[in-house]
């Protein structure tokens, strides 16, 4: 009965705050590939969705915009530009990122968490900031990690909330977490 409830519940709320879910973007055309991982507060242009493509493993943070659409042509050609977005495989892209219309991102790449993406991504890269340069190749990220990882503190998954991590590991990991960065497995 608390399931029934549950689903009458969520249902009506989208009815009544005209929410938008995955399923609605897909069924106006937006391709979605396997395994994703898009987090709360994605932000997809319902306006035009079927223009946007997202490859299979992608990680989308929360509160990204992807585009396919940019009114601000209207007022001086009276035309909206529009054009395809394209995610491809094994792609990051940050919190706050926006992906403008016309951009693919090329496999493998990651974009940095509010950064501003307006031209195409190369495959394999890294690219960060208002607009998003290249910063690095994936291969040269990775092997930066691997280095600051041997002398970085790392917790287990105690350390987190799905871990029931106590207060008293809280107040430890910000105490340890003052002076150097740390890694949660």
């Amino acid at each position: 009965m608390k399931k029934v409830l549950n689903f009458i519940r969520v249902r009506l709320r989208k009815l009544l705050f005209e929410e938008i879910w995955l399923d609605d973007y897909i069924k106006q055309g937006m391709v979605i590939g396997v395994n994703c991982s898009i987090q709360p507060g994605v932000i997809f242009d319902i306006s035009h969705c079927w223009l946007i493509k997202i490859g299979n493993n992608v990680t989308i943070a929360p509160e990204a915009y992807i585009l396919a659409h940019d009114t601000s042509t209207k007022r001086l050609i009276k035309y909206t530009k529009v054009a395809n977005v394209i995610i491809e495989d094994n792609v990051f892209i940050g919190a706050r990122s926006i992906i403008m219309p016309g951009v693919t991102i090329g496999k493998g790449s990651l974009v940095a968490a509010g950064s501003v993406v307006t031209k195409s991504v190369p495959e394999e890269s890294v690219v960060a900031g208002n607009p998003a340069k290249i910063i690095s190749t994936t291969d040269n990220y990775h092997k930066k990690l691997e280095e600051q990882i041997l002398s970085a503190k790392i917790y287990d998954s105690k350390y987190t909330l799905k871990g029931n991590i106590t207060n008293n590991q809280k107040t430890k990991m910000y105490k340890e977490l003052m002076e150097t960065r740390g890694y949660v497995e």
